[in-house]
């Protein structure tokens, strides 16, 4: 029976060095992307930026235009208020508070407009992204491409200017 035994874990022995020989053999070709250079690097993300920077900035100066006018009354009424009727005060002080509620209001919607279209042209651009990481990996013979959670990876497998660089190409092509 001893001898039995000793023949088992020797054949097991036998196939685990062996095996893991073939494993060792076998290489992996792993990449990383770096997501926030990329989205910061991309000529789209660029364009978009400038894009939402002019659909935006009418709005924008209207909502500066209107805390003037605010900050103008306020100050007119700071100033005034002891020259004032009580009826004149009151009339002040009530359109103040309308128009800062009214602004309040503004600014609120502005911002839930901006963040709405920044995310919505975003997520057209990450998806460029996905698919020009896909077609890289495909031509680069890529295993496997790590995205978000990767703590450190070097510059060997970091193949986020691969990606910058295929985005470049793609503005650059298109009619």
């Amino acid at each position: 029976m001893n001898i039995l035994f000793r023949s088992v874990v020797s054949c097991v022995a036998i196939l685990v060095f062996t095996t893991s020989l073939t494993y060792a053999e076998e290489t992996y070709k792993i990449g990383a992307v770096n997501a926030n250079r990329i989205l910061q690097e991309s000529p789209q993300a660029e364009a978009a930026i400038k894009m939402l920077e002019k659909e935006f900035s009418p709005r924008d100066k209207g909502l500066l235009a209107a805390q003037k006018k605010i900050k103008a009354l306020e100050d007119k009424f700071n100033k005034d208020r002891a020259i004032m009727s009580e009826q004149e005060r009151a009339k002040l002080e009530r359109d103040v508070v309308a128009q800062q509620r009214d602004l309040k209001r503004d600014q609120d919607e502005f911002r839930e407009d901006l963040n709405f279209r920044r995310n919505e042209e975003f997520g057209k651009i990450q998806k460029r992204v996905v698919v020009a990481i896909q077609k890289i990996a495909k031509e680069n013979n890529y295993d496997v491409i790590l995205g978000e959670g990767v703590i450190f990876a070097s510059s060997k497998v970091d193949i986020s200017g691969l990606v910058i660089d295929y985005l470049k190409k793609e503005v650059s092509t298109a009619p």
